[in-house]
């Protein structure tokens, strides 16, 4: 991870796995296109949650891409954003689900750009962990207002990236 001294903040964490995943992504023919199927599967997570933005997000060594998007109406279609917009590059790298209430309540996400551009105050993400062991990207809601995510928003989130990364794995084996 980089360090900012002056701000003393922990920026976006070094990702030594992208170049990896990103030989990974290609070969599933994923991450750098808008698929249908993965806006649907979005619109989906956004209906179980109540969020009004949910994401299917494959990171790369420089952005960050949603193949899945679900956004309210008059919500920005904006499919890449930058590696240091947004939080789910600390749930790649860290392998781990990030729950986030009110992002403002913790200093290394509230500065983030999302914040002052798009007005995200609360983030729920998984990992989606392929079966070679590699975290390809997540699966994600975020709402404008602070949620109570809860345990039920954790194993909600935690479901789709089970259920996604099983789709993705009948893809790639030709059952899909």
């Amino acid at each position: 991870m980089r360090y900012d001294p002056i701000a003393r903040l922990l920026l976006t964490p070094v990702d030594q796995e992208a170049p990896e995943r990103v030989l990974r992504l290609r070969g599933l023919g994923l991450g750098d296109r808008p698929e249908p199927a993965l806006d649907a599967f979005a619109q989906q997570m956004a209906q179980l949650t109540g969020a009004p933005y949910a994401m299917v997000n494959f990171l790369d060594e420089q952005r960050q891409f949603f193949a899945g998007l679900h956004t309210p109406p008059g919500g920005t279609g904006e499919r890449v954003k930058s590696r240091d917009h947004g939080y789910c590059p600390y749930v790649v790298v860290r392998r781990k689900a990030l729950v986030l209430e009110d992002v403002r309540d913790f200093p290394r996400f509230a500065g983030n750009a999302l914040v002052d551009e798009t007005g995200i105050r609360s983030y729920l993400g998984a990992p989606l962990i392929d079966r070679t062991g590699l975290a390809l990207g997540t699966v994600c809601v975020a709402d404008t207002e602070p949620r109570r995510w809860g345990r039920t928003g954790l194993d909600t989130i935690k479901s789709c990236a089970a259920q996604l990364m099983s789709q993705i794995h009948r893809r790639e084996d030709g059952l899909a």
